[in-house]
């Protein structure tokens, strides 16, 4: 398994789409099995920047965050029907409650160091 690491994203502006959610505990292996074949489909898709996600396995609690380069992209992103079929099954059994916030990065920065991938904010003006 590779070091955890933050997932390398550009410079603003950007969509972030933060799904929180509850997990019933139910079907274990299925809902890992989805959520394996999402990662890989999320990351084939247009605008897709990248995810990041954690879960507490003793409450359930877990959060992803994903990153699009547009609203557009995040939206077509949730009308893929391989999503809506997770999505359906989510809701159906392997969610206790959830929700799902879009906004728009304006400004972000971090602390330790910045993969080649990654500009620093600090050597090209930002908007």
């Amino acid at each position: 398994m590779p070091a955890p690491a933050l997932a390398p994203l550009p410079e603003p502006p950007y969509v972030a789409v933060v799904f929180t959610s509850l997990r019933a505990a139910v079907d274990p292996e299925g809902y890992a099995a989805a959520a394996a074949a999402m990662d890989g489909l999320a990351a084939g898709q247009p605008g897709y920047l990248a995810h990041e996600g954690v879960r507490d396995p003793a409450t359930g609690l877990g959060i992803t965050v994903s990153y699009w380069r547009t609203e557009a992209d995040a939206r077509a992103w949730k009308a893929v029907a391989d999503h809506r079929g997770a999505q359906r099954l989510g809701s159906e059994r392997w969610y206790a409650d959830y929700r799902v916030v879009v906004a728009e990065v304006t400004r972000a920065y971090r602390s330790g160091p910045r993969p080649p991938s990654e500009p620093d904010p600090g050597s090209e003006p930002s908007t």
